[in-house]
């Protein structure tokens, strides 16, 4: 009996180091995934990319109390995706101007901006001391 419980228990401590080690090694694979267009991309140097459909796409990349650029260009007129990608902490974006506020449950949106000039992108969820200063620029052109 005692041999059976140790045998359990040993199964469960398995179990769980597993399934923590796979939600890290995905995160980073994802990571690594979305880091190549944006480095590749000769159109922009700001990480805006053209999908393949035509449309622009804007990875937010959030840390610790900053952003990974500190802008993001893209065209006026023309659709564009913004997502967010957490890589420490939990961060919000937003762009009052446009409306925009994503966080863990809305990590992507599509709108096409309507006017040109420099947008602030700040964080919209509390992360911390340094909340305050984590902040980015949207232009749009």
């Amino acid at each position: 009996m005692k041999k059976l419980t140790i045998l359990m228990m040993g199964l469960a401590v398995l179990i769980a180091i597993t399934a923590c080690g796979n939600k890290d090694s995905n995160s980073t694979a994802t990571s690594q995934t979305t880091t190549a267009p944006a480095a590749t991309s000769a159109a922009s140097p700001a990480a805006t990319t053209k999908a393949a459909t035509g449309g622009q796409q804007v990875v937010l990349k959030a840390t610790n109390f900053e952003f990974d650029k500190t802008e993001y260009r893209i065209k006026k007129g023309e659709s564009v995706t913004i997502t967010l990608e957490n890589s420490q902490g939990i961060h919000g974006a937003s762009i009052k101007e446009f409306n925009i506020n994503l966080n863990n449950g809305n990590k992507t949106v599509t709108f096409t901006p309507d006017k040109a000039g420099s947008f602030p992108i700040t964080c919209s969820i509390m992360c911390g001391s340094g909340h305050a200063s984590m902040k980015t620029t949207l232009i749009v052109e």
